[in-house]
């Protein structure tokens, strides 16, 4: 089997960075053109991997080991950080840590899954990658994280849902392995969003009303106006700032945006389906991890789905998994209304 998930997903856009790049600012836009030429030398290096089998077998708990790029591009770096050994006076290394744990948390103890493959997948991360770097991202085999600008965004580890978010990118790339272009890319971002938001919930305990459904709440800087870079809450309202420019997401199929830029504008047009989850996880209420998540996890890892989904057979297959697990219930009432509700036909 070829994975079609690319190695390279990272958690800023290219369409925000590219704005960036034009920026009045020297700083901000030297930051940002650097960004995008490390970005498309990862996006250019491989475009599909094999999909690969467990290197051990897994353990049931986590290993984790963090590198540390000391502001290099060389990958994995120097090894700061294994499983088990205590706190680092980085701050940013132990975030890195932490996040992962917590990722590995949620799927473990929630859904009974051995890391994100499924078979017990060690967990690496690199921090402090390249100078000023604006980006965090899953490469197919480990996660890289910059330490921001400082004049937009700061240290990509002070989210732990931007941590879980590009994690689940390598779910992904072992379940469903959604294709990364129009509506399965859409998806496939979603999807990330989705445990992303479900990581940092039940790593802080809460339920769905008291959940803030931002991603990457405490990423931005204090002069930008904006609260983090999406929100399954209300897609679109993220952010309004004169130098990061508005949230484009829309929230329903009215408003579906056809663009050649972004793989078809796959970070853009996820606001639909994360805005669909976010609706069925508050309509059912308690924590969202327990039934809307089991329904999203179940048709991720099911098999029923084509790596060239559409929002509509996605809709179609949480109904079908709703119903499944939890029969004619609240539970797939609360799906099909929410799919409704951003315009998405289950039927």
């Amino acid at each position: 089997m070829t994975a079609h998930t690319p190695v390279f997903c990272s958690i800023v856009p290219p369409h925000v960075l590219d704005r960036l790049a034009r920026s009045a600012d020297p700083a901000v836009a030297e930051a940002a053109r650097r960004t995008l030429a490390v970005d498309l030398g990862h996006r250019e290096a491989r475009t599909v991997r094999p999909a690969s089998g467990p290197a051990e077998p897994g353990t049931g708990k986590p290993r984790r080991t963090i590198y540390d790029a000391k502001n290099g591009t060389q990958l994995p770096g120097h090894q700061v950080r294994a499983e088990g050994e205590p706190t680092l006076a980085d701050g940013t290394a132990n975030r890195a840590y932490s996040g992962l744990g917590a990722t590995f948390d949620l799927f473990h103890e929630v859904y009974g899954r051995d890391s994100i493959d499924g078979v017990g997948l060690p967990l690496l991360a690199t921090v402090h990658y390249d100078e000023k770097y604006d980006n965090a991202f899953w490469n197919g085999e480990q996660m890289v994280f910059g330490d921001g600008d400082g004049e937009l965004f700061l240290d990509f580890t002070l989210p732990v849902d931007v941590i879980g978010h590009e994690l689940a990118h390598g779910f992904t790339q072992h379940t469903a392995n959604l294709a990364y272009y129009g509506q399965a890319g859409a998806l496939n971002e979603s999807v990330s969003d989705v445990f992303g938001s479900l990581v940092k919930q039940h790593a802080l305990g809460q339920t769905a009303d008291q959940a803030d459904w931002l991603i990457g709440a405490g990423l931005l800087a204090p002069s930008v106006s904006g609260e983090a870079l999406r929100s399954m809450k209300a897609p679109g309202t993220a952010y309004d700032d004169d130098v990061l420019g508005k949230d484009p997401q829309p929230a329903h199929m009215d408003d579906y945006v056809r663009t050649n830029s972004d793989n078809g504008g796959v970070h853009i047009n996820s606001g639909i389906p994360n805005h669909a989850f976010y609706l069925a996880a508050t309509a059912l209420g308690n924590h969202a991890w327990e039934r809307a998540g089991r329904i999203w996890y179940e048709v991720m890892t099911g098999g029923t789905l084509t790596e060239e989904a559409r929002f509509s057979e996605f809709a179609r297959a949480t109904v079908a998994a709703a119903r499944q697990l939890f029969g004619e219930g609240e539970e797939a009432a609360a799906v099909l209304d929410a799919w409704a509700r951003v315009g998405v036909p289950t039927s």
